[in-house]
């Protein structure tokens, strides 16, 4: 049988519900991510008008970050290549002034698409987010992706980066696997999951093959070289980072 594409790993809704209901919500330091997202968001721009979630999958990340800005009344683009993605965002933002865009970033035209939304009155995003999906790119595409990002940002903007990241070692692989498979266990245990189930489906699991690595501390200096300052890892436990930098003031339009 043909492996799966990378690219056609996230399209099915199994893989997509399975996801969503176990991986997602397993995720250790969840709830304290998202606080730190909003907090550096508030500090970097408290004027916020417009969100773009990038690789957004169900909208937890924008979501959160359409509820701190209330007080702007902010729109919230939503971009996701899977639809089964997308859907589960439109759900999720019922009632919330968002845009649904399904678009492909291993793609340079993302960008154009994004600023060709017609209610948007050429305003530029405020506010890049990101979780769980640019290390699915290669090295040179993450770069580019980072580069984009940085074009389409207002001046001042910031971009946050909730990702997977490269372990230093094969040990230092093996205690991040030990750890998260800890936290899918807990979250299983209510349905009757053992350990070892769960550490089975963990490294059978169907996505693996879609996952590019790279360390943190190359992708921030990736950061710098494109010319985002104050970049930093904000948040790091094992292969769980996140970070991100400030598009300057007087960067060009």
């Amino acid at each position: 049988m043909m492996a799966q594409r990378q690219d056609d790993v996230w399209q099915a809704q199994a893989l997509t519900t399975a996801y969503l209901e176990g991986v997602r919500g397993a995720i250790p330091l969840a709830a304290e991510q998202i606080d730190i997202i909003v907090r550096l968001a508030r500090a970097a721009r408290p004027d916020t008008r417009l969100i773009l979630d990038l690789g957004c999958g169900d909208g937890i990340l924008g979501h959160a970050l359409l509820d701190a800005f209330t007080h702007n009344q902010p729109k919230g683009i939503f971009a996701d290549f899977s639809k089964p993605m997308l859907d589960a965002a439109r759900s999720r933002l019922v009632g919330y002034e968002a845009t649904f865009l399904e678009i492909d970033y291993a793609r340079p035209d993302w960008v154009s698409k994004v600023s060709q939304l017609g209610d948007l009155g050429g305003i530029r995003p405020d506010v890049v987010v990101s979780g769980f999906s640019i290390h699915h790119q290669s090295d040179e595409r993450k770069h580019a992706v980072y580069r984009e990002i940085f074009d389409l940002l207002s001046p001042g903007g910031i971009f946050l980066n909730l990702e997977h990241v490269a372990s230093a070692s094969r040990w230092g692989e093996e205690q991040f696997e030990e750890y998260f498979i800890d936290s899918l266990h807990h979250y299983h245990a209510p349905f009757g999951k053992t350990r070892t189930e769960v550490a089975a489906d963990f490294y059978h699991r169907p996505d693996k093959i879609a996952n590019i690595l790279a360390p943190v501390e190359v992708q921030c200096e990736w950061l710098r070289e494109i010319g985002y300052g104050k970049v930093d890892c904000f948040l790091k436990v094992f292969e769980l980072a996140l970070f991100g930098g400030i598009k300057p003031e007087e960067a060009n339009h």
